[in-house]
């Protein structure tokens, strides 16, 4: 691991100040300047500003950002390959059809790093590095050998003192000490069952650092976490996608072991995949999967991953909101990703992708993939870092789509058979005049066409669920399974309706 320092580098202040003479006073500099002779004390840089990297895009709140791994270039440098890049999935000419991740947006932030502070000399006044000027003799010298006397006696009062408090000192050790030691080191009690220590223990073990590189060398870091016996392990798509075609996939365990691993399946849409560890151990120890729909605002949230490749780091907050709708894409002209994500202030960094979120009781409730930044750049890194919030994929739904990839090593997505607009100020996922690439925009036969919805409706609700945009109504939509009943409410030249529909499915990401 390395750490830049931004700014000019400052040299390193004496413990002390040398000691000044005892009978006379040092020479203060004249307005602010040195003495003659003296070096100018150098002011410290200037604090760096600190904007973070900007990766993907939320709506409603602002962009978010996909916890992005840690990469590397070919050189070995640490960049930022593998992490997802802040797109605006929100383009007015967009038309995608929701049964399918609409084409990512048309711009990808770019990677700044951070700003140099200006560091420079200090006009302060005279410091411990002038020198000692002697001042010039003057009228009155009983006046000085007075003064002479006073330091005398003050050096002597102080020796004084000083034997004094050593005397006292050496009476009270010989009486013994009064430190009171502890029973137990570290306080068993916080340890106990339910408590952050405790569910950090149990759930470590079965977390993994994993390295994926692509054919070409690039790659970068995520998190994954065991989920089955047989060797699978669940993580993001973006954490695994540059090793897809004939790259390198491993994965380390807290105890130093190491494994090749190779990717079973991977899901663009829903950014999740899993790999499969080749020669499991035998030991292998799944994580308790909890249900997500149950979980509350409120509730405690321990994150696991390896934050800019320090791996086996774990972090503590609680559930800040539910269905929170966030889209991203990994800025290679890749569909976009998309989910109802539960958001958490747990600390979730570049390098926590992949990793899970646990409840207080160690059950995963969320797979840790997304953050929301403030502008780019940021500590020389070039990386985003967290704010306070981050973004998880509901495990129930990470489940299902984990099985499908283990069955098919294709994903499955539900559907509505209708393409709607990606603009966030329709007040709903209005669906558009003409469908994408000039097909139509609801499926003939499809279940929205079943449904009797129209070119020009405007969906304002799935079941209870408020739907706000297009990429609202598709993150929602993905939660459900095909051939769910959901209940459609949408209006029509000015008047609510609601209507009854079947989701339908598609399968795999092409």
């Amino acid at each position: 691991m390395s750490t830049e320092n931004e700014g000019t580098a400052v040299p390193p202040a004496p413990s002390v100040p040398p000691p000044a003479p005892v009978d006379a006073p040092a020479a203060s500099a004249h307005q602010g300047h040195p003495a003659p002779g003296a070096a100018p004390d150098p002011a410290p840089s200037a604090p760096p500003q600190a904007p973070v990297q900007n990766m993907g895009q939320g709506y409603g709140s602002g962009p978010q950002t996909p916890v992005g791994e840690t990469g590397w270039g070919p050189h070995g440098a640490h960049g930022s390959q593998g992490a997802h890049g802040g797109q605006d999935p929100t383009p007015s000419s967009s038309t995608p059809d929701a049964s399918w991740p609409p084409p990512p947006p048309p711009s990808t932030p770019s990677y700044g790093g951070g700003g140099e502070g200006d560091g420079g000399a200090g006009h302060g006044s005279s410091g411990w590095g002038s020198s000692y000027q002697q001042p010039a003799p003057k009228n009155g010298g009983g006046r000085g050998r007075l003064l002479v006397a006073v330091l005398v006696a003050a050096l002597v009062a102080g020796g004084a003192g000083g034997g004094l408090g050593y005397t006292l000192a050496k009476e009270n050790d010989s009486n013994g000490s009064t430190t009171v030691s502890a029973s137990t080191s570290g306080g068993n009690v916080k340890r106990d069952p339910g408590t952050v220590a405790a569910v950090a223990a149990n759930a470590l073990p079965s977390t993994v650092t994993i390295e994926a590189e692509s054919s070409s060398g690039e790659g970068g870091t995520g998190t994954g976490f065991v989920f089955d016996k047989e060797g699978h392990i669940v993580t993001n798509n973006h954490v695994v996608a540059d090793a897809v075609d004939g790259g390198k996939v491993t994965a380390t365990f807290p105890d130093g072991k190491k494994y090749d691993a190779e990717v079973v399946g991977h899901a663009q849409g829903y950014d999740v995949a899993v790999i499969k560890l080749n020669n499991a151990p035998s030991d292998l120890k799944p994580l308790p999967l909890g249900n997500s729909d149950e979980v509350a605002v409120g509730d405690s949230t321990i994150a696991i991953g390896a934050p800019f490749g320090l791996s086996n780091t774990v972090t503590t907050g609680i559930i800040s909101a539910k269905n929170r709708p966030v889209a991203s894409s990994d800025g290679t002209g890749s569909q976009a990703s998309y989910m109802s994500a539960l958001q958490t202030d747990a600390s979730i960094n570049p390098g926590n992708s992949g990793g899970p979120l646990l409840d207080a009781q160690g059950n995963v409730i969320g797979i840790n993939s997304a953050i929301q930044s403030t502008s780019n750049g940021g500590f020389g890194t070039g990386q985003a870092g967290s704010i306070g919030l981050g973004f998880a994929i509901p495990i129930n739904q990470a489940k299902y789509v984990a099985q499908e990839l283990i069955k098919t090593g294709k994903p499955v997505y539900a559907k509505i058979g209708a393409s709607v607009s990606l603009e966030d100020a329709t007040g709903g996922a209005k669906i558009t005049e003409q469908g994408a690439g000039g097909s139509e925009p609801v499926d003939p036969g499809g279940p929205a066409d079943k449904a009797g919805l129209q070119p020009g409706d405007v969906i304002t609700k799935l079941d209870d669920r408020v739907i706000d945009s297009g990429p609202t109504l598709i993150g929602e939509i993905w939660t459900h399974k095909p051939g769910d009943e959901v209940t459609i409410t949408y209006e029509r030249d000015g008047k609510e309706h609601t209507t009854e529909l079947t989701l339908g499915s598609r399968t795999g990401d092409s």
